[in-house]
């Protein structure tokens, strides 16, 4: 329940913020050409794209049986892992200067496009959060079942609940919510969300024989935290932790902070 709330809530965030810069612009431009009907229809169209994506991968899981359609589940949740790190490189390069980027970039379209423009903007900002989310979900879906799918469900309902409010919060510029902290602070939970998506992504890759396992188990620390149990859970759920890993296992887990670390500083110097 808590990934699915904190991936929804991060997702929804960022659009919302997209649609409300979308919003403030219209209304301070004073164009009639563009209203706010173009905002919503973009917003729309957005929502479309997102649950097309959905009802695609669902129709194409049902069509899958046997080994195809493990792989297939273990190339979502990669992918999936590999989309969360993509976002929060892109904003943590981008993020300081989006509201000043997409304005500068809305006065430029609106001379050709009108609210064409608006909606476009909002649909990609929209459809990309959207899908993002969709394939999030997708594959934290694939590790819960019963009771547990319930609640995945509900934690996405309740983060979207509390985007809104973090993002009013943000706008309103709450001194103790300050932009550059609740980015700084997201970011490191959605990294070790996408180490637990990667790691969970191999294990099924090892299980199809795709890959070896190398040495199974490296060590066994069940007495001391289980993976099964309610803290291990929470633990293996958000950073990918394994009270009997496999050396793969491992080795994916820490491949990927050392390529994380590599991309980031590469970053900053290309900033600098």
């Amino acid at each position: 329940m808590g990934n699915a709330l904190f991936i929804v809530w991060r997702e929804s965030v960022e659009a919302i913020l997209v649609i409300s810069i979308l919003y403030a612009w219209i209304g301070a431009r004073g164009d009639g050409r563009i209203g706010v009907r173009h905002l919503w229809a973009g917003v729309g169209g957005g929502l479309v794209l997102a649950g097309v994506l959905a009802l695609a991968m669902l129709g194409l899981s049902s069509q899958l049986a046997g080994d195809a359609l493990e792989l297939f589940q273990a190339a979502i949740v990669i992918l999936a892992a590999g989309l969360i790190t993509h976002m929060v490189l892109w904003m943590r390069a981008h993020g300081r200067h989006i509201k000043r980027e997409l304005e500068a970039g809305l006065a430029r379209a609106a001379e050709n496009a009108g609210g064409l423009s608006v909606a476009l903007l909002a649909a990609i900002a929209v459809g990309r959060e959207g899908a993002e989310t969709v394939l999030f979900l997708y594959g934290l879906g694939l590790e819960q079942s019963g009771a547990a799918l319930n609640g995945m469900l509900a934690g996405a309902g309740i983060g979207f609940v509390l985007a809104l409010l973090t993002a009013w919060l943000i706008q309103r510029g709450a001194h103790w919510l300050p932009q550059r902290v609740f980015f700084r602070a997201s970011e490191l939970v959605l990294l070790l969300l996408a180490a637990g998506l990667l790691v969970a992504g191999v294990e099924r890759l090892i299980n199809l024989e795709w890959l070896p396992p190398l040495l199974e188990p490296v060590w066994d620390s069940s007495a001391l935290l289980d993976d099964g149990g309610t803290l291990g859970g929470i633990a293996s759920a958000f950073a990918g932790y394994r009270s009997q890993p496999s050396l793969m296992a491992l080795c994916a887990w820490g491949g990927y902070w050392l390529l994380v670390a590599a991309l980031g500083r590469l970053q900053r110097r290309r900033v600098a």
